[in-house]
């Protein structure tokens, strides 16, 4: 469900990000060609999707989410050239830190690399201005997501969580931390792609 409008709770909002959210208007964006403001790389991984993760090539790990029907590129190894434009998912730079302890979680997807593991580090910057939820809670093109992956598995299914924090000095007093968790299912039987939509208002 989409909080009201001028619910923000849980965010550390300053009085400038407090008053564009209050001046949220999603028929607006709708018109202006904005409605992926909140499917943007510091808001995506909040909404309720499912995750398609593949390799694209040898230094680039692919993330489909069928909510908002997007693709992050992590890249690995040097950093890839940033679009003149800054995009929705912004420019992610990924790499693998290992655990320290000997019974850590691990990151399983089998990386064409051998030797290659533990959890995965995700910056990401040069974002387009979006939304941290879908009732216009704003975050800037100067923000910055560091997000950590770990898997685990219990009682013979195996879980994907995702630890992200997000500074921006433009909206935000404080870093803004969120985990959320994803079960892997056996098929893609029930991956719904589905465009970008605006949140109704809510009262």
């Amino acid at each position: 469900m989409t909080p009201p409008k001028g619910d923000f709770s849980s965010i550390p909002l300053n009085a400038a990000g407090r008053q564009l959210a209050m001046a949220w208007d999603p028929a607006k964006d709708e018109a202006q060609g904005n409605a992926c403001r909140a499917f943007g790389a510091a808001g995506i991984m909040r909404i309720p999707t499912r995750l398609h993760i593949t390799w694209a090539n040898d230094d680039t790990l692919k993330i489909e989410t069928d909510a908002g029907m997007q693709t992050r590129l992590l890249h690995f190894g040097e950093p890839a050239p940033h679009p003149a434009a800054a995009q929705w998912q912004g420019d992610s730079e990924a790499s693998w830190v290992k655990q320290l302890q000997s019974r850590g979680f691990g990151f399983k997807f089998g990386g064409p690399t051998p030797g290659k593991g533990g959890a995965l580090k995700v910056v990401t910057t040069h974002m387009r201005p979006g939304y941290l939820r879908k009732n216009g809670i704003p975050y800037s093109a100067n923000a910055v997501m560091t997000e950590f992956f770990d898997t685990f598995t219990l009682e013979g299914d195996s879980y994907l969580i995702r630890t992200g924090v997000v500074d921006d000095p433009q909206y935000l007093t404080d870093r803004f931390i969120t985990s959320e968790q994803y079960q892997r299912e056996p098929d893609a039987s029930k991956w719904r792609p589905t465009p970008c939509k605006t949140a109704p208002p809510t009262r």
